[in-house]
């Protein structure tokens, strides 16, 4: 570099830095209401989650508690006829009579799971005169720099609005309305439930909503009658929450069920919520938590505060974890001019044009970089807004729900969707967040250890393909469930990754050796019970591919089979961890040993006929080729077995595998494509299906849609970003491995790699300038680059290596706790 070119570039650097010093004000803005659910706006705290619809005569704010589910603790053994089936189910498949295989599951399938609930909806009814409500002028707006709802809008030259915010610190929904005419605020609140409820005013005026979740749950396509009681007083969770207004000025009155504000300029309203949930294994009715007493607490915790106290506490809290993360693509110019300072008056500030048109110009080929970061931080905002410690994991529909009967019961899907929404915790700097899956993932250990017991006769635990917050482990179906799904068993080696993950990013040796190890080994017993021996290999029987269908030689069409490639990689996963892990941990050698023998004779992985990787046991064609599970490249991400770093023969079968899927498929399909064309170091690729979840599957409010709603489209996005930015997976620190030429000049910082390292990187037309690396833990590093570096305080040693016929550079140093190591490009 000469002496001009290092000037221009440390000039760059220095106004850069200044134009990221503070995070972004990304703001999704909209100059009119939601006209339904899925244009509303989501705050939350984690426990309370509320859907903003932004109207000016007659706001809805629909209301959700994560704890609010139908049921209560599982039967954990619900069908003890099971075991007698599997043995019949593995004679037919290997005597290829997949149709009486199929007809014998079914006969080993146990009750579906619960269904996640609303909580129940605020209507605030202005009293505007007649067709003044006509003449409003809206905006509406989410901030997700501080996880601040706005709406405002004018009425016969009266400027309202309200502002709301979920805190998690003080665990109350804050609702601010203003006017900025003395006397202007006129209007009712009212609340209203689907389901049976009774509502009230308290002697000090409070509206209060209660009632009590179904003990049984049942699907939209065959409703069953509600039932809110038994005999047992066992299932049945109540719920209620509770609306306080405190008035600057004007006068609060009450009907037997409605709050009545009138000749107000100001009000505040603190609500508040509470369920008796009381652990997973507790019975919520007769042995529930006393809601009535919780709520209560929360409130007159909450009005020891006054609501700009509440609002400092709830964004200094949020944005510990917000802003750990940096993210620009967009110059210094559109850097400076983005950054907005958060206005608490009556005023907002907004330019530029709404996020709804933002989204439909670049669905029209329009360059929205700035749209592409505020998704890539929205992914984080809302598992920051949906996973707390101490709370349940995110679901189907994060904590957001207005419906009884939801798709896919809003439950966890094991199969990739539970997954999926926790791939950006630990690499996205969130790691707090992904502490709720830590936890379940004990509880679905303890009922899947009665599962793999008592379907199997089988050492370890078990998880099946569906599961909720009661910790279901069993195969569902009710035994008219399609196998495919119902019946597809590898749920604890596939989640036992994640407590291998988490170890692996935070380098924490006391959670391998007390939490993640046992968990791990106990998923590898079920394994090694669960594989059988055929012509020297070990096989899975029965096994599907999930979800889909093959066409087999024979011409049939079928769903279950033996030794799925995706069965394989992921006990190949689970088994190449444990041997790690204890080497590291210095301990069961004797079992480490097994699991290495037999993880050389699983049934290996196959390249077919067009160059693909082979997704069944043989080279079978798909009833459809665009599918949008593509499960046979778990190996390729989330696994690490394959990889153009380690073996080209598969990563290219695994490119020919993704060109004949395809580019489309539902929300999370493409979400997931993002992370295998970053594995795959292809970041053109990569920024394609970026493109293609956003123009194809992201809804005005930037929810993903599978269709319907479904969350873990925007965290597999997220994720999908970051992969693209940095890998970690193998042994080295690779950076920009898959950076698209649409993103040539970029600023990240906060990024986490493996080993507890956090990564600050600069890049300009398309190459790394600078980086920082800091250890937090200390021990070795190893960068990847695409061009040599200097690595300013750390004697590194140097490989240069060959990947795809270009130079890459090995570089290898000890770090020490806590430093700091700055990386230049020579």
């Amino acid at each position: 570099m000469n002496y001009k070119n290092t000037i221009l570039f440390c000039l760059f650097i220095f106004f850069a830095s200044l134009a990221i010093a503070q995070q972004k004000d990304y703001i999704l803005w909209y100059n009119t209401p939601a006209k339904d659910w899925n244009e509303a706006l989501p705050i939350g705290n984690g426990r309370l989650g509320a859907m903003i619809f932004g109207r000016a005569g007659e706001e809805l704010i629909q209301l959700n508690e994560q704890t609010l589910w139908t049921g209560g603790p599982v039967d954990l053994n619900p069908n003890p006829d099971a075991p007698k089936y599997l043995q019949p189910v593995r004679d037919a498949l290997f005597k290829d009579s997949i149709r009486q295989a199929v007809g014998l599951l079914r006969k080993m399938q146990g009750p579906n799971t619960q269904m996640y609930q609303p909580l129940g909806d605020i209507i605030i009814k202005h009293q505007f005169k007649k067709g003044d409500n006509d003449t409003a002028k809206n905006y509406r707006a989410l901030n997700i720099t501080n996880a601040t709802a706005f709406t405002q809008y004018a009425v016969n030259g009266v400027m309202f609005s309200r502002e709301i915010f979920s805190s998690a610190p003080d665990q109350v929904i804050m609702i601010r309305l203003r006017a900025n005419k003395p006397g202007a605020l006129n209007f009712t609140i009212d609340v209203n439930h689907e389901l049976k409820y009774t509502k009230l005013i308290t002697a000090d005026k409070q509206l209060l909503l209660k009632g009590k979740a179904r003990i049984t749950s049942d699907e939209r396509r065959n409703p069953k009658p509600l039932v809110f009681e038994e005999d047992s007083q066992c299932k049945g969770m109540r719920f209620q929450f509770r609306i306080k207004p405190v008035l600057k000025d004007g006068t609060l009155s009450a009907t037997d069920s409605s709050l009545v504000i009138t000749q107000a300029s100001e009000v505040i309203l603190y609500v508040v919520a509470a369920t008796s949930f009381n652990g997973y294994d507790k019975c919520p009715d007769k042995d529930g938590k006393d809601e009535n007493a919780l709520a209560l607490a929360y409130l007159n915790k909450a009005l020891k505060k006054n609501y700009e106290q509440l609002r400092s506490d709830h964004i200094k809290d949020y944005q510990q974890y917000f802003n750990r993360l940096v993210f620009s693509l967009t110059g210094i110019r559109q850097a400076v001019s983005s950054i907005r300072q958060p206005v608490s008056g009556i005023q907002y500030p907004v330019s530029g044009i709404p996020t709804n048109q933002r989204l439909s110009d670049y669905r029209a080929g329009k360059e929205d970089l700035e749209l592409e970061e505020m998704y890539f931080q929205y992914g984080r905002y809302l598992l920051i807004s949906s996973s707390r410690p101490g709370g349940i994991p995110a679901n189907l529909q994060g904590i957001w729900n207005q419906l009884i009967r939801p798709s896919w019961r809003s439950n966890y899907t094991t199969n990739i969707n539970l997954q999926m929404n926790y791939w950006l915790a630990e690499m996205c700097n969130l790691s707090e967040m992904n502490e709720p899956l830590m936890e379940h993932i004990k509880k679905l250990a303890t009922n899947g250890t009665a599962t793999a017991r008592n379907y199997y006769n089988m050492r370890g635990w078990a998880v099946h393909h569906n599961s909720d917050m009661w910790a279901q482990t069993n195969p569902v179906g009710e035994g008219n469930g399609d196998p495919k799904w119902a019946n597809w068993s590898l749920g604890s080696p596939w989640l036992s990754q994640h407590l291998y993950e988490r170890f692996r990013f935070t380098n924490d040796k006391k959670f391998l050796r007390e939490t993640a190890y046992p968990l791990m080994k106990s998923a590898a017993e079920f394994c090694l019970d669960w594989l059988v021996e055929k012509d020297g290999k070990l096989l899975t029987a029965p096994s599907t591919s999930p979800e889909n269908v093959y066409i087999h030689p024979n011409g049939f069409k079928g769903t279950v089979t033996i030794a799925s490639a995706m069965d394989m990689e992921i006990i190949y996963d689970l088994f190449s961890n444990i041997m790690e892990a204890s080497a590291i941990l210095k301990t069961d050698a004797p079992f480490a040993s097994l699991v290495k023998e037999k993880r050389s004779k699983l049934n290996p992985l196959k390249i077919g006929k067009k160059g693909n990787l082979v997704e069944w046991y043989d080279d079978w064609e798909d009833e459809d080729p665009q599918h949008r599970h593509v499960s046979q490249l778990f190996g390729l991400h989330p696994g690490r077995q394959i990889s153009p770093l380690l073996d080209t023969a598969y990563s290219n079968a695994a490119i020919k595998t993704l060109l004949v899927r395809g580019d489309g498929g539902t929300g999370w399909s493409m979400a997931w494509k993002i992370n295998f064309w970053a594995r795959l170091l292809d970041g053109n690729h990569a920024y394609k299906m970026v493109q293609e979840l956003l123009k194809k599957s992201t809804m005005n409010n930037l929810f993903d849609t599978h269709p319907p709603f479904q969350i873990d489209g925007n965290f597999g996005g997220t994720s999908g970003f970051a992969e693209m930015l940095l890998q970690s997976h193998l042994t080295e620190i690779q950076l920009l491995p898959a950076l698209p030429d649409a993103w040539k000049d970029g600023h990240v910082k906060g990024l986490i790699a493996r080993g507890d390292f956090e990564i600050e990187m600069w890049w300009k037309s398309g190459k790394l300038s600078r980086a920082v690396v800091i250890s937090k833990k200390g021990g070795l590093c190893k960068l990847r680059t695409n061009a040599p570096v200097t690595i300013k305080g750390a004697l590194a040693s140097t490989q240069q290596v060959k990947l795809f016929s270009q130079n890459q550079y090995i570089h290898s140093f000890e770090s020490t706790v806590g430093k700091r190591y700055e990386v230049w490009a020579k």
